[in-house]
């Protein structure tokens, strides 16, 4: 089975036939997707302007990280399935030739991969170990994954 045919067999399956057919399940997804999405981006932004020298400096950076680190995993279990419900209840098809798509993917990808390795091990660190153009790189790149898997997504949406 090829990936469009896992994608058609996804788009054409009854439970999501019914999803798609009700007037409110696909507006409630969506909502709590935007909450996890809210959640994410607090999470996100607090550690990282924080990395830049840009506020909450009286609290040491481990203890922010860990705190913010809660909230980042719980947006992950809102947004994960939420974000699959999304995909499977409208067009799966579609999104698979949108090249936002794939490049959300990929950037969901590599920034999970580098919050929950490079950037966990700075902030672990704290400022004894690392240098501030060090933090200041760390965050940017943080941002800037980040960023790109919420301008795809909202690329994704557009008509």
């Amino acid at each position: 089975m090829s990936l469009l045919d896992f994608f058609k067999s996804l788009q054409y399956s009854s439970l999501l036939s019914a999803m798609r057919d009700s007037p409110w399940i696909f507006p409630i997804i969506a909502s709590v997707h935007l909450m996890g999405l809210a959640l994410i981006g607090g999470a996100v932004l607090l550690v990282d302007l924080r990395l830049l020298g840009l506020g909450m400096r009286n609290q040491p950076l481990p203890q922010l990280a860990r705190d913010a680190e809660r909230w980042l995993v719980l947006s992950l279990v809102i947004l994960l399935p939420t974000g699959i419900l999304q995909f499977m209840c409208f067009a799966a098809t579609k999104y698979y030739y949108l090249r936002a798509f794939w490049v959300k993917m990929a950037a969901l990808f590599l920034a999970l991969v580098f919050t929950f390795s490079v950037r966990r091990k700075v902030l672990i660190d704290g400022e004894t170990r690392m240098t501030p153009l060090r933090n200041k790189l760390v965050a940017a790149v943080s941002l800037a994954l980040w960023a790109t898997v919420a301008i795809a997504g909202r690329i994704i949406g557009l008509p």
